[in-house]
Order: C-alpha cells, then structure tokens, then sequence
C-alpha cells in the first residue's frame, strides 16, 4: 500500500483510531483464563512430539533454533499487542489486515487462519483417538474421535466462560507436566539419582560431535518444525473481544511469553538434552518419553501419553472457539454467508462454530481413506497458513505505525519495544522460513496446496466483488449482538 493510499484510508469520517467496536460477545475471559490460554497457545504437540525428529536432525544446537524462533514470536506478539490496544476486536488479526491492508487482505486472512484451525483440528481429533488407543486398543479409533469432537462442540456451544475453563485445566496439564520434567532433571543432574545419573551431565551438549552435529545448515532446517510448535500463540488476539479487561489481561499474558518459551521450550530441552544424549532420540518418539524411561520412571509413557492428548485436546477446542469468530467476522464483511454473524443466546457464533466442527469431523473420516504420510503433508498446511497470518500481522503492524507517526491514528497504550524495526526483522525471518520451506522437497508441497488455496479464494473475492461491489470499502464493523 502506497503513502497515498494509507493517507486517504484513514481522512475523514472511516478513520477508526481507537475504536472499539461492542460485538455482543459476552466478556466472559477472566486475567486467569487468558493467561493460560497464551501459556496453552506457546505448547503443543509440535513440542511433546515432534522435537524428537528435530533432535535428531539439528543435536543439541535445536535448542538454539528455538531460542531464536522465540524472540521471532515475541516481536509478532508484541506486534499484535501494540495493535489490540489501538482497538481490541475479536476479529484481530483479519480486522486489522482488512484495515491497512484493504478488503481483501482481510479477507484473505480471515478464510486462511479458519483453513489453518480445520485442518489442525483434523489431525489433532486423529491424534487423540490415537492417543486414546494406547491404553484402549479395543475401542475403534474412530468412536473416540468423535466422542471428543462432539463433547468439545457442545461445550464451545454453552459459553465461552466453559470454554475457557477446559483450554485453563488442559493448559494446567501441559505445564505442570513440563515443569515436572524440569524438576526431575535438574535433580538427576545435581544429585545423581535413577539410572541416568551416572551419564546426565551439562556436558552431554557438546561432547557428542559438538553442539552443530550436523552442520548449521541441517540445523536452520529444523526452523520449520520449530515454527509449527509456535503455532496457535496469537490465539490470544482472537479473545480480545470476550476478555473481561483487555487493557490488562493482554499486555500481561503476551509480556510474559519470553520467560514461557524460555522455561518451556528452551528449559526444558536443555534439562532433556543434559539427562539424554542427542543420540539416543530418535524421529517419531516422544523425546520427553525417552526421557522418562532412561531416568527410570515405570508410568512415564503413560504420562506423555496423558499430557500429550491433552495437547491434542486444547489444540482442537481453540480450533472450535477461533474458526467460529473468523468466520463471523467475515460475514460482517459481506465475505461470508450472513447467517454467520449470528449469535445464540449463549452469546456464542453457533452456526459458525457447528459448520467448522463438521469441517473437521471429515479428519475421522481421513484416518482411514487417507495413508498417514498423506495426511501429515495435509496438516503441513497449518504452518503455511500460520506463516501467512504472522506476516500480516507484521505488516498491519508497520502500516498502523506509520500512520500514528503521521499523526493520523491515536498511538496505542501498549507499544511494541523497538517500534516497526523489530517487525521488519520478524518479516525477513519468516520470508526465510518460507524459503526453507521451498527448498525442502517433503515440505514443499505445502505450499503448493497454499497456492490452490490462494487461486480459490481470488475467485471467489473476484464473484463476492461482482455481487456487491461495495465489499472493497472500508466500513466499521455492525456485529449483531444477539441472535
């Protein structure tokens, strides 16, 4: 967007500088809720799972590539911040995008991040019926699935006072049992205990071929990976409409996500990596089952076992809560049916939620007509359309400042350290990963359904356009209350 085009955007009567609109959403997340959620958002499957492929890629040095993908996902969160406080709509970061970027950005946005959480869902209700499996392999796989999928549902339905109270224990879960792990290592390490105490040692970290055991190259590969376990953090911008305070509750769940990815991600690897040598992790085993069971501990499967469907759960339940706020954000924009924009008595988007939960209820269906690699090339989307929402969030980010510093929007309460700088380099590292994406082969596919993706969507903005012209405009936001 050129100067010109920011200028006349925000002249006159359109300029929406600080406006909050009220969306009829009941304001029914408490400081102890949100604050959970941002801390459930910064742990995932990716981490429980899916760090034991990349241990044995990068070796110790994975820890690195964590640490630096972490203050990448701090500089978008405090992007996304300093954006929620200028006005704190439950639509975030599609709102935003619509705003700075222009209609179809927005809408663009919108239908990319509801992509994203279907087909997360779709995998995480497969995983957990997985999960489930292991301790009941007599129970059809896909009777669990859809237990969970239509336990979930309801509960979205209800209020989102009950959804937030499940995303609160499932989070208390991932957490306790990753602090439990630090405890325990640190213990093994200091004191010498269980089986492992005789090999645990700090130096672990380098003294199988050093920290880069594999070059730096195979370890920057990992970044993928790395960046798909991020993914869900900015959740936390999509309960800026249904927070009871947001002018507190955000700035302080998204401040305190250095000291999370620190003690969660980076912590907790390190403890790991020190018990176990990088060798001894192998791709698709839990590291954190590796773990247990060289320290010594009998249930230590079980136990993963638990948090990680957990994991699975939380992720699938954010899924619910988030697609349906997308989508009626979108048809308040006239890019999606008007039936969307209703609200039920509950003050929840039931027909938005109920469309996406059938949308995900297809993964039951997958788990068998679709081979296994095929599906996670499927769920390798979500890190593309993830990518897609951080760098609009970046983008709107550096647009908004400009048009503070021009003086033609209020500045915001809670202002990103650094200004737009930060956002830049956040830009330039996720155009990075993207192009490590491009460049592996198994990966790459991802973007190429991205690609069918965009194709689709240019389509149906070039039909939407030629129904009703005035879908390019700006317009505030006129949310139905109730429905």
């Amino acid at each position: 967007m050129t100067s010109s085009q920011v200028d006349k955007q925000y002249d006159g009567s359109e300029a929406v500088g600080g406006y909050a609109p009220e969306e009829g959403y009941e304001r029914g997340l408490g400081s102890r809720q949100v604050q959970m959620i941002a801390i459930g958002g910064a742990i995932g499957v990716g981490l429980f799972l899916g760090a034991g492929a990349n241990i044995a890629k990068a070796g110790p040095s994975l820890i690195m590539m964590y640490a630096l993908a972490g203050v990448i996902i701090f500089f978008i969160m405090r992007a996304l911040g300093e954006l929620l406080l200028y006005r704190p709509v439950s639509g975030s970061f599609a709102e935003y995008s619509r705003e700075f970027l222009g209609p179809f950005f927005g809408y663009f946005t919108g239908w990319t991040y509801w992509l994203m959480w279907v087909v997360t869902g779709m995998a995480e209700l497969t995983a957990a019926a997985i999960y489930v499996h292991y301790w009941f392999p007599a129970v059809p796989q896909w009777v669990t699935a859809l237990v969970f999928l239509v336990v979930l549902f309801v509960a979205n339905l209800i209020s989102v006072k009950l959804f937030g109270e499940i995303e609160f224990w499932f989070s208390m879960v991932k957490v306790t049992a990753l602090i439990g792990m630090i405890v325990i290592g640190l213990g093994v390490l200091t004191f010498g205990f269980s089986s492992a105490g005789d090999t645990a040692s700090v130096a672990n970290l380098w003294q199988f071929d050093g920290f880069f055991p594999k070059g730096i190259g195979s370890s920057l590969m990992t970044l993928q990976g790395v960046m798909f376990a991020y993914l869900a953090v900015e959740l936390v911008g999509v309960t800026a409409g249904e927070s009871e305070d947001p002018e507190k509750t955000l700035p302080k769940a998204i401040n305190t996500l250095p000291w999370r990815i620190a003690l969660f991600y980076v912590g907790a690897l390190t403890v790991i990596l020190c018990v176990v040598k990088w060798t001894e992790f192998a791709p698709g085993v839990s590291p954190f089952v590796e773990a247990f069971a060289k320290i010594g501990i009998p249930a230590g499967a079980g136990i993963v076992n638990f948090v990680v469907l957990t994991a699975a759960l939380s992720s699938c339940n954010s899924g619910m809560y988030s697609t349906g706020r997308m989508l009626r954000t979108l048809a308040d924009s006239g890019e999606a049916p008007r039936i969307f924009n209703k609200l039920s008595s509950t003050k929840t988007p039931a027909f938005g939620i109920t469309i996406s939960v059938l949308f995900m209820g297809i993964g039951v269906i997958l788990n068998y007509v679709v081979p296994e690699k095929a599906f996670g090339y499927v769920t390798s989307v979500a890190t593309a359309a993830g990518i897609w929402t951080w760098l609009m969030i970046l983008v709107s980010h550096i647009l908004y400042r400009r048009a503070v510093d021009a003086g033609r929007l209020p500045a915001s309460s809670f202002p990103a350290p650094g200004g737009a700088k930060c956002s830049y380099v956040a830009v330039a590292f996720l155009l990075f990963v993207t192009g490590l994406i491009a460049y592996d082969a198994d990966s790459r596919v991802c973007l190429y359904v991205m690609a069918v993706w965009a194709a689709a969507l240019a389509i149906g903005w070039a039909v939407l356009k030629a129904r009703n012209p005035q879908i390019t405009q700006r317009r505030e936001p006129e949310l139905e209350k109730v429905g």
